[in-house]
């Protein structure tokens, strides 16, 4: 059988059935994943109920594992956007970088339990009879264990732009827009894709307080594979602990076939190379699907036709001088009025905050600082082992294409895991070691922090330009040398990066390490993650709230202290754009 297409030149061609087959499975796979999100929809606005009732049974985790996904991408589209205007607005305006940049230090000093009572309460309060409250609240806490990364690693891309690609952008007369799609966003699309694969790991890690929380003697517990974890986890069921990580598994495959390998490839387009280097290697066979779907050839195809053919309106003359005076004063005034809204939310934060914590005493207060720096030194020597086998296994894997495209899909997987998934299997071992969980916990913030330092290790490893590797080569350097003078230095900004964002993941990480559940037995260490767990767990907001300003305070003085002046000298000696 044959079927007949229109073609570009106007005229009917004859193809075969036969053809279309992949279209077919495409429209196939839509229907379903409507199908799928219409099930969802009927969650989301059903009659909001006390707990909802987890069934252990492996049959019911298709639809588990579906509503999870579907909101840990709705949870990415949401970090995406905040990623590309904030991380924007704190790169282009010096005035209000100066108050976005440490905010955002604040920010990702915030635990998802700091942002769980407010945000679960206020929505629950306005949408008081259906489950759209507690969905978007799960959404926003995954948000949470997301954004900062992504905008972290975006906003130093466009401050780190190269002076040839600034040049060019001049040379070409191009307006803000022009240079955000022709020179910025192809610059940081690398470290983008690479960040939101992290990111991702970084929403899932907390997806199981995401979705089964407690709130004082409330129990907030939404349909999803952590809800389904955590359940398995409280009655011990080793079964359904089984289930719950081979489903988990095959959401991460999914999403590395379908979603990140396709854009780390699409994405090798936009290297910066002045040099031979490697041939093009990668592939992905989804990406390679897609293009060869005929209908979605011919459906683009005819969009941009009818984009050309569109006639284009006479523009106003009243709205032509946009670029005189109504322009000099719209686009300040718009920054000056979103800049004022920002200081006004602070202002209203820091004085419900401070009365807060009014009624603590002075032996509360030791408590909680004393706590922090437990959790400080932790967090420290998470950063030390963490380094001292990501740094080699990063330049090692981002140096060689081969490895690169093998290696790539087995860290995606070991990031993106869930490490609270792994928590009672690593307790019970250290049970059987006999090792405290004072120095367990380190083990355990390291499962989940570890990542962000290989993750930009390796994509800046990956970016280092051809002619840069030749240069080595013609001087003969290699080995060790090549290691520490061409490798060392070109991932160095990447790596500062990397402590940063880890250094935040593993304060996050210590609510869920410094206290832990091993069956029906509770465990805890000292810490301000302990602290802040069991706070939340009591209900006790005042201790909670001055925990989490603790917490903030001591990462924010870390940024300025340490890390920021590690960004300057990453980024005066060692930016490959110098």
């Amino acid at each position: 059988m044959e079927w007949m297409q229109w073609g570009v030149t106007g005229r009917f061609r004859l193809r075969p059935l036969t053809a279309y087959w992949p279209d077919a499975v495409f429209i196939l796979c839509v229907a379903g994943l409507f199908y799928g999100l219409a099930g969802f929809e009927k969650q989301i606005t059903a009659n909001l109920r006390p707990a909802f009732d987890i069934d252990l049974s492996p049959w019911a985790l298709p639809k588990y594992a579906l509503y999870s996904l579907a909101r840990g991408l709705a949870a990415y589209g949401i970090s995406l956007a905040f990623t590309l205007l904030y991380g924007y607005w704190a790169a282009k305006d010096e005035r209000a970088g100066s108050v976005l940049v440490p905010l955002l230090d604040i920010l990702q000093s915030i635990p998802v339990l700091g942002f769980m009572p407010g945000v679960v309460l206020a929505l629950i309060a306005l949408f008081p009879r259906s489950n759209v409250g507690l969905e978007l609240a799960c959404i926003i806490m995954i948000f949470t264990g997301q954004a900062w990364n992504m905008t972290f690693g975006f906003y130093h891309s466009l401050r780190s732009l190269s002076p040839e690609q600034r040049d060019a952008a001049a040379v070409f007369r191009f307006n803000w827009w022009q240079k955000l799609r022709w020179v910025e966003l192809p610059s940081a699309a690398t470290g983008l894709v690479w960040n939101s694969m992290m990111s991702m790991a970084g929403g899932w890690f907390f997806l199981m307080i995401s979705e089964a929380f407690m709130l004082g003697k409330k129990d907030y517990r939404l349909p999803g594979l952590g809800s389904y974890m955590s359940v398995a986890v409280d009655k011990g069921d080793y079964a359904a602990m089984t289930w719950a990580v081979l489903a988990m598994i095959a959401i991460i495959v999914a999403l590395d076939q379908l979603l990140w390998r396709p854009l780390t490839v699409w994405v090798r387009r936009y290297r910066l190379e002045e040099g031979g280097g490697e041939p093009e290697t990668d592939s992905s066979w989804f990406l390679d699907w897609l293009t060869s779907l005929k209908l979605l050839k011919a459906a683009v195809s005819a969009l941009h036709q009818i984009m050309l053919h569109t006639p284009k309106r006479p523009a106003r003359r009243a709205a032509a001088p946009m670029n005189g005076a109504a322009g000099r004063w719209l686009v300040p005034g718009l920054r000056g009025f979103l800049f004022a809204a920002v200081i006004a939310v602070l202002g209203y934060a820091a004085v419900q905050l401070a009365a807060l914590v009014g009624e603590l005493g002075m032996a509360d207060w030791k408590t909680v600082w004393y706590s922090a720096f437990l959790t400080f030194l932790r967090v420290f020597a998470v950063l030390l082992a963490g380094t001292l086998w990501t740094l080699p296994a990063g330049i090692l894997i981002g140096r060689s294409a081969a490895a690169l495209r093998f290696l790539q899909p087995v860290v995606q997987i070991a990031a993106s895991f869930p490490a609270p998934m792994l928590f009672p299997v690593m307790v019970a071992l250290f049970i059987w070691l006999h090792l405290s969980l004072g120095w367990g916990s380190i083990l355990l913030m390291l499962l989940g922090s570890q990542w962000y330092i290989l993750f930009n290790v390796i994509g800046a490893a990956a970016a280092v330009p051809a002619d840069l590797k030749e240069a080595t080569v013609s001087f003969r350097l290699s080995g060790w040398r090549q290691f520490t003078a061409l490798y060392v230095p070109a991932v160095f900004p990447a790596l500062v990066t990397g402590w940063v964002t880890a250094a935040g993941g593993a304060w996050n990480a210590s609510i869920v390490a410094e206290k832990v559940n091993y069956g029906e037995q509770p465990l805890a260490t000292d810490g301000i993650g302990a602290l802040i767990s069991q706070s939340a767990e009591r209900g006790d907001f005042h201790t909670l709230a001055a925990s989490i300003m603790v917490m903030a305070a001591v990462v924010v003085l870390l940024n300025r202290v340490v890390w920021d002046r590690l960004a300057g000298l990453a980024q005066e000696r060692y930016s490959l754009g110098k």
